[in-house]
């Protein structure tokens, strides 16, 4: 049997679809302020300006530039894009882990459960309802008629002999997600390699016209307060996307799923089955991955 993302409830994926364009919203507003600071320190930097009568035009530029970041940093603020990213996240990553526990009888959803449906709306609930203390805003009046909590997949999968069930969770949900960790540290490593170099560059070049200022004849050309502007504004960026801290804390993640793997198809008995999966789960949460990442040197 094969049991895939789109097998899982709607909940799942319209607060997944709104972490997405959360995400992406936060990401284009930062990005969008980082480089609205930096045009606004270039005319500064220009030898000469543009007059007409009475307004400088490189000045306006400066002024338009900074004027943009208050205005992005004032809507940023009152829609709280970020905020509500992580929120969705957690709350979409909660639902999709709880949704495989109950279709694989992970813990504390095991086969001698009584009522597990009912386990499963009461646990469900009981993690939402934590989530909108801290913010979260519940869609599911808005999907009262895009069907329940427990799709058929669910169910079907569910009622499946141990080793379908077995199979199609480490081939479905464990490796598909040591899969996307490994991606992650591919695409960690050449995001902290790119804005390394960038930054390093961008420093080298300020230092040199500094120098120039200093003993040369470039002393009226204040082009290193630009080149540091775009400076601070990649590292920043790459500070806010948290490259090198991810690489070590999916790394851990990537190799603890190996080793749950390895035992799920080697000496994981029935009987383990339920708290193996509820530890794979609790290993792939954001929660986790979050831990490592600000804790890991």
């Amino acid at each position: 049997m094969v049991f895939r993302n789109a097998d899982l409830p709607a909940l799942f994926h319209h607060t997944d679809s709104i972490a997405v364009a959360r995400q992406r919203e936060a990401v284009n507003t930062t990005r969008g302020q980082l480089f609205l600071l930096v045009v606004g320190s270039v005319p500064a930097a220009l030898p000469w300006h543009w007059d007409t009568g009475a307004l400088r035009l490189s000045g306006l530029i400066a002024v338009v530039a900074y004027l943009g970041v208050l205005v992005t940093t004032f809507f940023a603020a009152r829609r709280k894009a970020k905020s509500h990213w992580q929120l969705n996240r957690s709350a979409a990553e909660f639902i999709k882990s709880m949704c495989w526990r109950y279709a694989v009888h992970g813990s504390p959803f095991e086969s001698a459960t009584q009522h597990p449906e009912a386990v499963f709306a009461n646990r469900l609930e009981e993690g939402l309802q934590e989530l909108k203390k801290v913010g979260w805003t519940d869609p599911r009046d808005e999907l009262a008629d895009s069907g329940g909590l427990i799709t058929d997949s669910m169910r079907e999968l569910r009622v499946k002999a141990f080793t379908v069930r077995k199979e199609t969770y480490v081939r479905d949900r464990l490796i598909e997600q040591r899969g996307w960790y490994r991606r992650r540290q591919e695409t960690s490593r050449r995001g902290t390699t790119v804005w390394s170099v960038t930054i390093s560059a961008l420093t080298a070049l300020a230092l040199l016209f500094a120098l120039l200022q200093t003993f040369g004849p470039a002393r009226s050309f204040p082009l290193p307060a630009v080149l540091s502007a775009a400076a601070a504004a990649c590292l920043a960026w790459n500070e806010m996307r948290r490259h090198h801290p991810l690489i070590s804390a999916h790394s851990l993640v990537e190799k603890d799923l190996e080793s749950m793997q390895i035992a799920m198809e080697t000496t994981l008995t029935e009987r383990q089955w339920p708290v193996a999966v509820f530890e794979t789960e609790r290993i792939v949460s954001p929660q986790h991955t979050d831990w490592l990442a600000r804790h890991k040197m």
